[in-house]
């Protein structure tokens, strides 16, 4: 997936230059499909801030109900920060994957075998039959 993110910004960086319309018209397909991908991931993993700034990007990118701004120069901050935006998400370690690993982990080790410890010996109010003999005779 991070190989696919990086050409996402490489691209995004590319369209701040004067290009063809096709080129933004592919350039908001491939955002829209590599917002898509970061949204799914970023709700696995509960981070629901980047998600709403991920899913802001998606509008913006929208190849169906496009959103035309007319002046190349709002364009180039927009292009300039997804840019980042997707550099950042391709190159950060994802921790929350292997702390939930972890945590399965112990609690399949814990629900297989209970943990007993010494003092919890069971003592039989009843005494051993050898010593009821005893007694009797």
């Amino acid at each position: 997936m991070s190989p696919f993110l990086t050409f996402c910004a490489l691209c995004c960086f590319a369209g701040i230059f004067r290009l063809p319309i096709e080129y933004y018209t592919f350039l908001r397909i491939l955002v829209f499909i590599g917002a898509s991908i970061v949204i799914y991931n970023l709700l696995g993993f509960k981070q629901y801030y980047f998600s709403i700034i991920f899913l802001v990007i998606l509008i913006i990118f929208n190849p169906f109900i496009p959103i035309y701004l007319y002046r190349k120069s709002l364009w180039i901050p927009i292009d300039t920060i997804t840019g980042i935006l997707f550099l950042l998400i391709a190159f950060t370690k994802k921790p929350e994957q292997k702390k939930e690993q972890e945590i399965t982990e112990e609690s399949s080790m814990h629900t297989t075998q209970p943990q007993t410890y010494p003092r919890d010996k069971i003592i039989n109010p009843k005494k051993p039959k050898e010593d009821q003999t005893n007694y009797g005779k």
